[in-house]
């Protein structure tokens, strides 16, 4: 993503994670934005391994298809 396009977007953290994620910043001297997007950058491989809603809703069809065919549906 580009250094220079900045938006706005609002994000909800439980109380807890947010105060950590602040204590975390104060630490460092640097914004909470920062510590996100660092956060981010470094998870990002690993979310990305995680399938998708439509990869599981997917998987629960074809087992459905599978145990029709099975009954002779």
């Amino acid at each position: 993503m580009a250094g220079t396009d900045k938006r706005k977007q609002s994000l909800y953290f439980p109380e807890d994670m947010l105060n950590e994620i602040q204590l975390e910043a104060n630490r460092q001297d640097r914004s909470l934005s920062w510590i996100v997007q660092q956060a981010w950058k470094i998870a990002r491989g690993e979310i990305l391994r995680f399938p998708s809603v439509n990869d599981v809703l997917s998987g629960v069809a074809r087992e459905d298809e599978r145990e029709e065919r099975e009954r002779g549906v």
